[in-house]
């Protein structure tokens, strides 16, 4: 695994370093974040107005599979995608 150069916006605020990035695309594709803290994330419901929050929301309603995986230093939350995923574009009216 390589450093993940801008890092991820969770890691960084939630995690500690070494933060890491880790794409996979076979069949799927599997998206990997690792990081140095122990502390598994969970799913929240942000309120209507807040600007964060929604990140393992979107994640668990995109992704064919997630979880969240830890070892001896740290852990990594992962996510795999299809190749039939639709993603919903959203637009101002």
């Amino acid at each position: 695994m390589r450093p993940l150069p801008g890092r991820a916006p969770n890691a960084i605020r939630y995690g500690r370093p070494p933060i890491n990035l880790r794409l996979i695309h076979d069949r799927s594709l599997l998206c990997e974040v690792s990081d140095a803290s122990s502390t598994t994330p969970h799913q929240r419901r942000a309120p209507t107005y807040d600007e964060g929050g929604r990140g393992l929301l979107l994640v668990a309603q995109l992704a064919e599979h997630w979880g969240t995986r830890h070892a001896r230093q740290g852990k990594t939350v992962w996510a795999e995608l299809n190749e039939t995923v639709e993603i919903p574009i959203f637009t101002d009216v």
